[in-house]
């Protein structure tokens, strides 16, 4: 009996981000698997845009995204957390700008 090897056979990973009505920022949906691009977008629209709730698709190939890890969030992030000055509370408002 022959096994096969499905790694070799499998189709690549694509990340799925979808906008939202309104002009919303893409948020990521989740992931598809698909030979190409177009094929990704074909399967990212029939699975996450089933009910109308997008209305623009972006795919990207999983091993083109870089991340940051998990064990760097304090060396990574903690430059920005010594500049207090950043933070708003130091700024006012000026009259007659709306504040949200």
């Amino acid at each position: 009996m022959a096994t096969t090897d499905t790694s070799a056979s499998e189709w690549p990973l694509w990340e799925v981000f979808t906008q939202p009505p309104g002009g919303k920022p893409h948020e990521h949906a989740g992931s598809v698997h698909a030979p190409d691009a177009e094929i990704a977008l074909q399967n990212a629209r029939d699975v996450y845009t089933r009910r109308g709730e997008a209305v623009s698709i972006w795919v990207v190939p999983s091993v083109l995204i870089s991340a940051s890890a998990p064990g760097d969030a304090g060396p990574w992030f903690d430059p920005g957390n010594d500049k207090p000055y950043r933070h708003p509370q130091f700024y006012k408002t000026p009259r007659g700008v709306k504040v949200f």
